[in-house]
């Protein structure tokens, strides 16, 4: 790498925040995708947007790729290096630096903690919902950077629905905001919403505005076994339409369950016929009437084929159900060489969606683990190698995988619910984008990052890169 950029870099930032260590590269150059690995030339920690901002002027000026990096809990592979340059790391822009209690929002850096703005949140009574099965770990701008979901989406929504303003690093060095902190904008196109779920593709963001809520006083958990995956998934529209709002609806396949359970050593139930469970997390600030909507909930799950509905005597039980839902795509990734798919559909379309995945990964022999946020049509698929051959792995399984999306499409979803694209949808969009997508999305590439610095490599590149 270029001598006098380093020594540039190193004027801008100071010798502790720029580093060329093997380890420290080593620990940058993968995420939680699959077995994907890249490894860059240089990683820089800055601590300020003015920083940010001289990063970007320089790495314009020499031509180096810049991929900007939260805490590398992504799973599409959209933060890494996959063409050297440099990593810019938003580990130390982990300032909360407002949390404005009168107007009910909070402004943070990008490399604070989701978790840790929650925790923040309680002494003033309030939460930040989005709760991405990541959130003791991953950071609110790697949320806003995907467009992150969670278990709780189906009442509180996703981060999209949260973000108010965003002050962004262009890769000029400029520095703009992208809306208002006002609840209302419908001043010209929406910039912020432009930027969530960008994956670094247009932008550094520097500042999040973030809308926040009252924390609910108390969280009720139902779990209801089925025997089948059809009568759990038909069962999710069941519980929407009875008048009851739930929190979330999760869907497990019972060999994740086991799986999740054994690797945390987490007491959990499972009976020798359970095949799926739907667990219906419900929310409010009166127990009584959570407990209402419980016994009003209870025989729709019956009705709909399940044969047991359980809720967890104490709250030592509820956090293991909860321990086990959340490990679950993180333990099975232990077990084999994985792909993991963010499926989504039309939420009445689900029982469809799983009963072909199923279909199809029989008909080109792999396994799937399911799960995932049933209340948003949201199925998270992993693809399991187990012993297959590297050639069907390679050759075979990238069919399968492009009948599942085409099945998503037809059912009116798309082939990314919360993930995002990154490097590993990227051999896929053409199952859902046409020329006129392309078209459009080139050109807002093009128009904010015409030399292609910002995370090339990935999913689509300006038009004219240098």
């Amino acid at each position: 790498m270029n001598v006098e950029f380093i020594s540039q870099l190193i004027t801008i930032l100071g010798k502790a925040n720029v580093t060329q260590n093997v380890t420290e590269l080593q620990e940058v150059a993968h995420d939680y995708t699959e077995d994907l690995y890249y490894l860059p030339e240089i990683l820089v920690f800055p601590e300020n947007t003015e920083q940010v901002s001289q990063i970007l002027i320089l790495c314009s000026d020499f031509n180096v790729p810049v991929y900007t990096r939260g805490a590398g809990t992504g799973l599409s592979g959209a933060c890494l290096p996959v063409n050297g340059g440099l990593v810019l790391s938003t580990k130390k822009m982990n300032r909360i630096i407002q949390i404005d209690t009168q107007n009910m929002m909070a402004i943070v850096e990008p490399g604070v903690i989701n978790f840790h703005l929650k925790q923040a949140l309680e002494e003033f009574g309030l939460t930040y919902p989005p709760d991405p099965a990541s959130f003791g770990t991953s950071t609110i701008g790697g949320n806003v950077a995907h467009g992150a979901g969670g278990p709780k989406a189906v009442k509180y929504g996703t981060t999209r629905d949260y973000v108010l303003n965003l002050e962004v690093v262009l890769p000029s060095g400029e520095v703009i905001w992208t809306g208002s902190n006002t609840l209302k904008n419908a001043t010209g196109f929406s910039l912020t919403h432009l930027f969530i779920g960008s994956e670094g593709l247009l932008g550094v963001i520097t500042k999040i505005v973030v809308k926040i809520v009252p924390k609910s006083a108390h969280e009720l958990l139902m779990l209801a076994l089925f025997e089948n995956a059809k009568d759990a998934a038909i069962a999710v529209n069941k519980v929407l339409l009875s008048g009851v709002l739930p929190t979330g609806l999760e869907l497990m396949e019972v060999s994740g369950v086991e799986i999740s359970a054994k690797a945390t050593q987490t007491s959990f139930p499972i009976p020798p016929n359970v095949q799926f469970y739907l667990m219906v997390i419900l929310d409010g600030m009166d127990y009584d009437l959570l407990m209402t909507d419980a016994e009003n909930i209870y025989p729709i799950l019956e009705d709909s084929g399940a044969f047991d509905v359980l809720m967890p005597n104490n709250s030592e039980m509820a956090e293991n159900w909860w321990k086990v839902r959340r490990s679950i795509g993180e333990t099975v990734k232990q077990q084999s060489i994985y792909k993991e798919e963010d499926t989504v559909v039309p939420r009445a379309s689900l029982p469809e969606l799983l009963t072909g995945v199923k279909e199809i990964g029989d008909k080109y022999n792999f396994r799937t683990v399911c799960y995932g946020h049933a209340g948003d049509g949201n199925l998270h698929v992993n693809i399991l190698k187990d012993n297959l051959t590297d050639d069907a792995w390679e050759n075979e399984i990238p069919k399968g995988i492009i009948e599942i999306f085409e099945l998503c499409r037809k059912l009116g979803g798309t082939i990314s619910g919360e993930h995002g694209v990154g490097l590993v949808q990227k051999p896929y969009l053409d199952v859902v984008f046409n020329s006129t997508h392309w078209m459009l999305m080139k050109g807002i590439k093009t128009l904010f990052d015409p030399q292609n610095i910002l995370n090339p490599g990935k999913w689509i590149e300006s038009t004219q890169p240098i």
